[in-house]
């Protein structure tokens, strides 16, 4: 491969300087969750999505508002219920007297950061009305595609610990999620920071009053999504994620182990963390470091392993302990 010229090299350095500016400006309004910003902006560059799973009030709609704003994206949020229909997400066709013809009517999709609130809370259905447009970037509607804006990234949110009048989401669209990020309670100082600040007249609602500004926009995004597609992966590399993903298919803990389509989610998103972190290839590290947020919420757990206190995570601590690192 050839080696980047100066202009392109600046460019790929400028993207990288804005994007690591983004930890600084969210800062501004949610407090301790670096891994979850980090992990929403990988998705950006794999032009991916994000499952955020945490407890209510732990800023987990604060953060991707936020995001939004540092990163000058649209943003909308859909509130997920059990009677949301599918074309109150996609949008739908509206008879217009005046003209004597339908008219398409966008839904809340039509945004770059969509917010899908409590999305285990709506019916299958509703579920799936988001597949195509996740995996096509388009809605369909009258058997017309309309291709949704760029860049496109859903943030879907549920709680982990309430089940009751929920619709746990099928294999096929958790698969369809890039990562899945865990939004944890904060730390002692951190919560006494959150206090602090909201003693102070912080409102989660007044972004531009917390002084967060945009600090990249989709020309950088873009950028950045060209120069993590120069991070070079060695055969060896790709070898080290095919062993992990297929020792998940022979674990006795697991019913269900990491598909292909994961496998090559654990090479992107550990393409993204390599240029994030300064270089252009991929070493074991990176893989390890997003191992777990991409490959979490595409195992499934056998029922004894569950009552024996076993968790995805601990399964694939235990994975990354014993397959082989090559050198």
């Amino acid at each position: 491969m050839s080696a980047p010229t100066p202009e392109t090299q600046a460019n790929s350095d400028s993207a990288r300087a804005s994007l690591e500016a983004l930890r600084t400006e969210i800062g501004k309004a949610v407090v301790g969750q670096d891994p979850a910003v980090t992990g929403l902006v990988v998705a950006l560059l794999c032009r991916g999505h994000v499952l955020l799973e945490g407890v209510p009030g732990v800023a987990k709609t604060l953060l991707v508002r936020t995001l939004a704003a540092a990163l000058e994206l649209d943003t909308k949020r859909v509130q997920f219920t059990p009677d949301l229909m599918p074309s109150d997400v996609t949008g739908s066709l509206v008879y217009d007297a005046r003209t004597a013809e339908f008219s398409f009517q966008p839904g809340p999709v039509f945004t770059n950061l969509l917010l899908a609130d409590e999305i285990n809370r709506t019916p299958p259905k509703t579920q799936s009305s988001l597949l195509e447009a996740m995996e096509e970037r388009q809605v369909t509607v009258d058997g017309t595609p309309r291709p949704l804006p760029e860049p496109f990234l859903v943030a879907a949110t549920q709680n982990p610990v309430e089940y009751e009048g929920t619709y746990p989401l099928p294999e096929a669209q958790l698969d369809r999620f890039l990562l899945k990020l865990t939004v944890p309670l904060p730390s002692r100082e951190n919560e006494i920071d959150v206090l602090t600040r909201h003693a102070r007249g912080f409102d989660p609602r007044d972004l531009k009053a917390a002084g967060v500004r945009p600090v990249a926009g989709a020309a950088e995004l873009e950028a950045a999504r060209e120069a993590v597609a120069k991070v070079t992966v060695s055969a060896e590399i790709a070898g080290y994620v095919v062993d992990i993903c297929r020792a998940t298919r022979e674990s006795p803990s697991l019913t269900l182990g990491v598909s292909p389509r994961g496998a090559t989610a654990l090479l992107s998103t550990a393409r993204a963390w390599a240029w994030l972190t300064g270089r252009d290839y991929v070493t074991p590290d990176d893989v390890k470091a997003l191992a777990l947020p991409t490959l979490r919420h595409r195992i499934q757990l056998r029922p004894e392993a569950e009552m024996e206190g076993v968790t995805s995570d601990s399964v694939l601590h235990s994975i990354l302990t014993h397959v082989p690192v090559p050198r």
